[in-house]
């Protein structure tokens, strides 16, 4: 009985097949071209329906945040959570703030994108990294100075995870993914601010001291001088060999050459000039908030014009770009060149650090 139902299946399989074969078989030479043309034309509309909408999405994510006041949004932070405005508390909550922006502006985070048009997009991923890298630094400022004493104290459990979380790979796609990571690390900055505000645990700490304040504007004067000089090398730029000068005594480990041209290459001026608006924004906000929590010390060293300067140095690097691209004429040519603009305002505001750094360092 089950060979005939089998041989019945076969039977009728192989009729189906021998069907679709005649079928096949009748069409001549044009109505296959004209499937084959309908098939293509189908084809090409959904692949350019796709790429039309995929350059739609690249130009609405194409988007820089505008900078925001720090005050209010810290008042408004402790607002919502019930906390008073303690010492430390704008710095931390702009920390927040610059962070969650970071990964929920328009379009998201980009820079481990994988498909379009995040992948095909390096403007704002390179402001992602210029944000980034003060959000790295600021965090380890965070762990290692601002909340600690001295340097016998013992660091903040969550200060010390959390910058874990944020020098996390920024292009990791899955497993886990960057965002993940860098959520976990607000999540922890959020416990951290919930601890500093609450009067009944003392455990939590914030350190406006003159020390600090200078410890981390080091770094900044290092980053800053780092991403001039990228920026100043965009025309190409003759430089002698500074980096033994001031000590006889000094040595490196390999002989360099004592004059070099050093020139970015031209792929990569618009990264540098879009990475150095990145580091503007970040520190423009972080400035503004250690203007608030360190207001006492700057008072007393006459510093917080000196500050104030440095933010005003650093707001024109956020001015609008008019130009479809980023032009890199010659220095004193007909055609603008934005990067050496930008190193022109940057430069400023790395000497008026250097300034500032004296006044905290004096009694």
């Amino acid at each position: 009985m089950n060979w005939k139902i089998w041989q019945r299946n076969s039977d009728l399989t192989s009729g189906s097949s021998g069907s679709i074969i005649s079928s096949l078989s009748s069409l001549d030479g044009s109505s296959i071209a004209r499937i084959l043309r309908v098939t293509g034309k189908t084809l090409g509309g959904l692949i350019g329906t796709y790429l039309l909408v995929s350059i739609g999405f690249a130009w609405w994510w194409d988007f820089e945040p505008d900078t925001f006041d720090v005050r209010e949004s810290a008042m408004a932070y402790a607002q919502d959570k019930g906390h008073e405005l303690v010492t430390g508390y704008i710095t931390t909550a702009t920390m927040i703030r610059i962070s969650t922006t970071l990964l929920e502006k328009r379009g998201g985070y980009l820079t481990n994108d994988m498909f379009p048009p995040g992948i095909w997009m390096d403007n704002v991923p390179n402001w992602e990294f210029g944000v980034l890298t003060h959000v790295r630094d600021t965090a380890r400022a965070f762990r290692n100075e601002f909340s600690r004493s001295q340097s016998q104290s013992t660091e903040d459990p969550d200060l010390s995870i959390a910058e874990g979380k944020f020098f996390f790979d920024n292009s990791s796609w899955v497993f886990p993914q960057s965002e993940d990571e860098y959520l976990e690390g607000i999540e922890y900055y959020h416990s951290y601010l919930a601890r500093l505000a609450d009067p009944r645990r003392p455990n939590a700490q914030f350190y406006a001291r003159a020390d600090n304040l200078q410890q981390w504007l080091k770094i900044v004067e290092s980053r800053l001088g780092s991403i001039s000089q990228r920026l100043s090398q965009s025309v190409g730029k003759r430089q002698l060999n500074l980096d033994l000068a001031g000590d006889s005594a000094a040595r490196q480990a390999t002989e360099a050459p004592l004059e070099m041209v050093t020139k970015t290459p031209w792929l990569d001026i618009d990264d540098v000039f879009f990475e150095a608006r990145g580091q503007s924004w970040a520190l423009i906000h972080l400035l503004s908030a250690m203007e608030q929590d360190f207001a006492d010390v700057l008072d007393k060293k006459n510093a917080r014009v000196s500050l104030q300067q440095i933010i005003r140095e650093l707001e024109p690097t956020q001015n609008s770009v008019w130009s479809p691209v980023i032009l890199n004429g010659s220095g004193l040519g007909l055609v603008a060149n934005h990067s050496l603009v930008m190193a022109s305002y940057i430069s400023r505001a790395n000497a008026a650090i250097i300034d500032l750094r004296t006044l905290l360092t004096q009694g």
